[in-house]
């Protein structure tokens, strides 16, 4: 069976919206979109190189996936083969997709993912795609977190963990720090929640 890989970047308190420009995503009043920008170094450039050569199958919420499929059909060479990669896009408003090798997930979106899940290939990667990951979370369908944590506060805004998730436990399988102060992260579920005392 395939994992399903959440690929996200946050800051200190959670918040994982609008990380790549200032009209990214400015639902709520969120104000601070591009938050992500000012950290950005040549170490950062090529830990997301190194996990985008990573064989992959990409599943995108609505937003998320209107921004992949405007921008990288032209600018391939910035991530080579995501537009040969299988893609799904989960949405009940897409209607027209032109983004070749994506398939439309518009019901049963829990059930499909299971499938998915179970069918043969690369892992499903999830970047972004807020409202996605909290369907995902609810459901305990995420088998890794792969994390970039910067040092800052947004207060408002769009949280990882914003509607809770089941509770699960993970193990720490690779991390890095940028000199800029961001924490690469991984994590891979490893089981059920343990619980002691130290009295």
């Amino acid at each position: 069976m395939r994992k399903l890989v959440v690929i996200t970047f946050i800051s200190l308190d959670g918040v994982m919206q609008a990380p790549g420009g200032p009209k990214e995503d400015t639902s709520g009043g969120f104000k601070y979109g591009g938050w992500t920008f000012p950290y950005f170094d040549e170490f950062s450039g090529k830990m997301m190189g190194e996990q985008m050569k990573q064989p992959f199958s990409l599943l995108l919420g609505r937003k998320t996936f209107e921004i992949f499929s405007s921008y990288w059909p032209q600018h391939e060479q910035g991530w080579p083969g995501v537009n040969e990669a299988e893609k799904y896009a989960v949405s009940k408003k897409l209607k027209k997709i032109t983004w070749k090798n994506t398939t439309l997930i518009n019901k049963n979106v829990v059930e499909e993912i299971k499938k998915l899940k179970k069918k043969k290939g690369p892992d499903l990667q999830v970047y972004g795609s807020g409202d996605l990951v909290q369907t995902l979370l609810k459901h305990d369908l995420v088998d890794e977190f792969w994390l970039k944590i910067f040092p800052l506060i947004l207060g408002k805004g769009k949280h990882l963990f914003g509607n809770g998730a089941t509770p699960a436990a993970f193990e720490l399988i690779g991390s890095k720090v940028s000199p800029s102060g961001v924490i690469f992260a991984n994590y891979r579920r490893s089981g059920r929640i343990k619980t002691g005392s130290f009295s």
